[in-house]
């Protein structure tokens, strides 16, 4: 069965915290790079962090110093520390594998706002 759900997102003030889960079924999750998206209001869904199998990791300029991307393979999940949180992150965030279109699988997201 394929699955992606999302969870952990919320409202937060700016220069907050929020840890994004992401519960992958091992179709998706198994020996491919899985990534955090996320879609603002009105504009089209990004990647903004991916991790490998192997854990190498990679960040958008944006999000650098700030997100932290893992993943835990016995339990096919994929986590999202976010820091120093802004704005402009406000947005739908998703999980799936890098290289998803927008025709295959996508979970609901979860929204994280951040504001004063």
């Amino acid at each position: 069965q394929v699955q992606l759900v999302e969870s952990g997102g919320g409202l937060v003030q700016p220069g907050g915290s929020l840890r994004l889960s992401c519960a992958a079924s091992a179709s998706i999750f198994s020996f491919n790079t899985m990534g955090w998206y996320r879609q603002a209001p009105g504009k089209e869904r990004v990647l903004v962090a991916t991790v490998a199998s192997r854990g190498f990791t990679y960040y958008v300029d944006g999000v650098k110093g700030r997100f932290t991307i893992s993943r835990d393979n016995d339990k096919n999940m994929v986590y999202l520390q976010m820091n120093s949180l802004k704005p402009e992150d406000t947005a739908v965030y998703y999980c799936n594998k890098v290289g998803a279109s927008s025709l295959e699988y996508w979970g609901q997201g979860t929204q994280v706002t951040v504001s004063s």
